[in-house]
C-alpha cells in the first residue's frame, strides 16, 4: 500500500490510500475520530473499481503526523489483540 500526500500543513493532511479499501479506512477513520485532537477525520472513494480512497484529516493545532502515527500504533493493538485471542482459541 502507498500513501501519496496531496496536501499537508502542520494541523491539516489530505492524502490518498493506494490500494486500500473500505475495510482499512473505515478502521483509521473511526481510530482517528475517537482522538480529541481530531476534529475531521473523514475519507471518500469515488468510485471502487478505479480510485484510490482519498482521506481528509484535521486537528485542532496538535501535529498531524503525530495524530496519524498515534492511529495507527492503537489499530497495530488491536489487531495483535486480536490476533493472540484468535491462536489461542483455534489450534
Amino acid at each position: 500500500m502507498d500513501i501519496d500526500v496531496v496536501e499537508q500543513k502542520k494541523n491539516k493532511i489530505i492524502f490518498k490510500l493506494k490500494g486500500a479499501t473500505h475495510t482499512l479506512c473505515n478502521i483509521l477513520k473511526k481510530e482517528l475520530q475517537e482522538d480529541s485532537h481530531v476534529k475531521v477525520a473523514t475519507y471518500s472513494i469515488k468510485h471502487p473499481l478505479t480510485s484510490d480512497p482519498r482521506f481528509i484529516v484535521e486537528t485542532d493545532g496538535e501535529d498531524i503526523k503525530k495524530v496519524l502515527v498515534s492511529a495507527a500504533e492503537r489499530i497495530k493493538k488491536t489487531s495483535d489483540k486480536f490476533l493472540e485471542a484468535f491462536k489461542k482459541e483455534v489450534k
